[in-house]
């Protein structure tokens, strides 16, 4: 039986959400996760794509959105990092909050983990994503048993909980 190496950090399992709605967005989306890859962050499921209302402003340009499972040996800040890079990379330029943009890169959730504000960077898991269709759905798509770590209900309870109009907005493409 090999030995653990005890200096290995152990795998984690993390869901980010990926979205686009400026340029080719579909294509945007793919770089990212390509990105994410040669950042050795291993792709291990990803979601269908889904356009939906840009939000909170629906006169914006509509996007486009994925989930993707992840495992990385990372911290949830260095992930954060690596987001960001990725997302400069991709031509996003940080304006007004909620701005169009190429690329937008969010940590759903890391391992269940619940984290407060590290230095006003990250909390965990996202505080708004259970009113987002634009995240539930696809989350559901790749882990229909999926519980929000803090509020401790799960993935179906929270789709049920949007109102209709968010549920027929979004369309799988």
């Amino acid at each position: 039986m090999k030995k653990q190496d005890t200096s290995e950090k152990p795998a984690n399992y993390v869901y980010l959400a990926i979205g686009s709605n400026l340029g080719n967005r579909i294509r945007n989306i793919q770089k990212s996760k390509f990105e994410l890859e040669c950042f050795k962050i291993k792709i291990l499921k990803s979601s269908s794509h889904y356009i939906s209302k840009s939000w909170p402003n629906a006169l914006m340009p509509m996007y486009v959105n994925i989930i993707v499972k992840v495992k990385t040996n990372l911290a949830p800040l260095e992930i954060l990092e690596i987001c960001n890079l990725i997302e400069s990379k991709l031509g996003r330029i940080r304006s007004k909050k909620n701005s169009p943009r190429t690329c937008d890169i969010d940590i759903i959730d890391y391992n269940g983990k619940i984290l407060r504000k590290k230095n006003n960077k990250l909390i965990l898991p996202h505080p708004r994503m259970t009113r987002r269709n634009f995240v539930l759905l696809p989350l559901f798509e790749v882990n229909k048993s999926w519980k929000h770590p803090k509020l401790k209900i799960n993935i179906v309870d929270l789709i049920n909980s949007l109102p209709i109009k968010d549920l027929t907005s979004i369309k799988q493409i």
